[in-house]
């Protein structure tokens, strides 16, 4: 397994009320995971778009968080989790000329996530009447774009958008194209992924045993797929949290005051497409944050990477069993930027070389046979 940080400009009120500069510091603190992430040996960083989403997401210019990221950070791979293909929000031809920029400015170290947006309230702020609205504009951006990066001739006259003929530019540096990745929710978008030859980011609210259907449906679509890009992304991303600290029981203190119950809560107000399990109240209602009861049994269930390296180390076998490809842990949800760092290098050194062992990433292996 590889493993990844993501970043989303998580800007909860109860930090901006005691520092009214916090939203500030927590962009700021969210550039300085990632480069501890590159320090301590993981492979990818990821880095949202959301717009309009107060307290949830403040990240909404991730082309140019990641572009500044490129220039602080030597290894690590830098993906977009996700790019918005709706027209009204990013021109298809905009989308492909950032792709190909930050290719060149990485040194070939990004990747191309994309997805339809997070729900209502974001969408309808460009225009877009509702989140079906987004469906088949998003299939028709997502199948043009690898013809961008090739054709020096490129036309589009669809029913979407309207391209008249140009090259676009700068071509991939690297070739033929970085690796690109789809939005998952639920087993027939991780099917689509595969069929697609996409890798898939799996923004998943679940314990790591009920991941695998999701991961089945994609190992199973991918080994026929009919790549839309120059080659199959045979990758399942799957994110959780993980607070890993010398002293285990710190780490569940972290786990119970890191405003889970919020995140959760602002989650379920955003993310319209998203079932809403039972037990989750109307927003503005909050759900509360864990004992450290429930902190354990989280733990137990597989929903949670808390505690010690050692403990860390036994936990993430969960994930190992499903046979996810990437884990990525969305750091901080509201803990110190201070522990954030301390979990990240205490992961890298003690438990992240027990699972990957192979210096090359596993999506630059798929690019690089695409052109042998």
């Amino acid at each position: 397994m590889e493993f990844g940080v993501f970043v989303q400009g998580h800007v909860p009120r109860r930090r901006v009320a005691k520092d009214p500069s916090f939203e500030h510091k927590a962009l700021l603190g969210d550039m300085e995971i990632v480069k501890a992430a590159d320090r301590s040996g993981f492979k990818y960083a990821w880095a949202s778009e959301h717009h309009f989403l107060d307290e949830y997401s403040h990240l909404s210019a991730s082309e140019v968080f990641l572009a500044y990221a490129a220039g602080v950070t030597e290894r690590i791979h830098l993906g977009s989790a996700i790019w918005n293909l709706n027209p009204q929000v990013n021109h298809p031809y905009r989308i492909a000329e950032r792709v190909t920029m930050m290719d060149h400015l990485s040194g070939g170290r990004f990747e191309l996530g994309v997805g339809r947006g997070a729900g209502h309230h974001e969408v309808t702020g460009f225009g877009i009447g509702s989140t079906d609205a987004t469906k088949e504009p998003f299939e028709e951006v997502l199948n043009e774009l690898p013809k961008m990066f090739r054709d020096e001739e490129y036309e589009f006259h669809g029913k979407f958008f309207d391209a008249p003929k140009r090259n676009v530019l700068p071509k991939p540096w690297r070739k033929p194209h970085p690796p690109i990745w789809q939005a998952c929710g639920n087993p027939p978008t991780f099917a689509k992924a595969g069929a697609k030859g996409l890798g898939a980011i799996g923004f998943n609210f679940s314990a790591a045993p009920q991941m695998a259907p999701m991961i089945e449906a994609y190992k199973k679509a991918v080994a026929d797929a009919e790549p839309i890009g120059a080659y199959v992304n045979d990758n399942v991303m799957i994110t959780n949290t993980v607070i890993c600290l010398e002293d285990g029981g710190r780490a569940r203190k972290v786990a119970a005051d890191m405003g889970s119950g919020l995140q959760v809560s602002l989650v379920y107000r955003y993310h319209t497409t998203f079932p809403k399990p039972p037990g989750i109240p109307e927003w503005p209602n909050l759900l509360p944050d864990p004992t450290l009861e429930q902190v354990e049994e989280r733990i137990k269930a597989g929903y949670l990477l808390c505690g010690s390296p050692d403990e860390v180390l036994e936990q993430i076998k969960k994930y190992e069993d499903v046979g996810a490809d990437q884990i990525v842990f969305g750091l901080p949800v509201d803990m110190d930027v201070e522990d954030a760092i301390e979990s990240i290098e205490l992961f890298g050194k003690h438990v992240l070389p027990h699972y990957d062992k192979d210096p090359v990433h596993r999506s630059s292996r798929f690019r690089d046979a695409a052109v042998s």
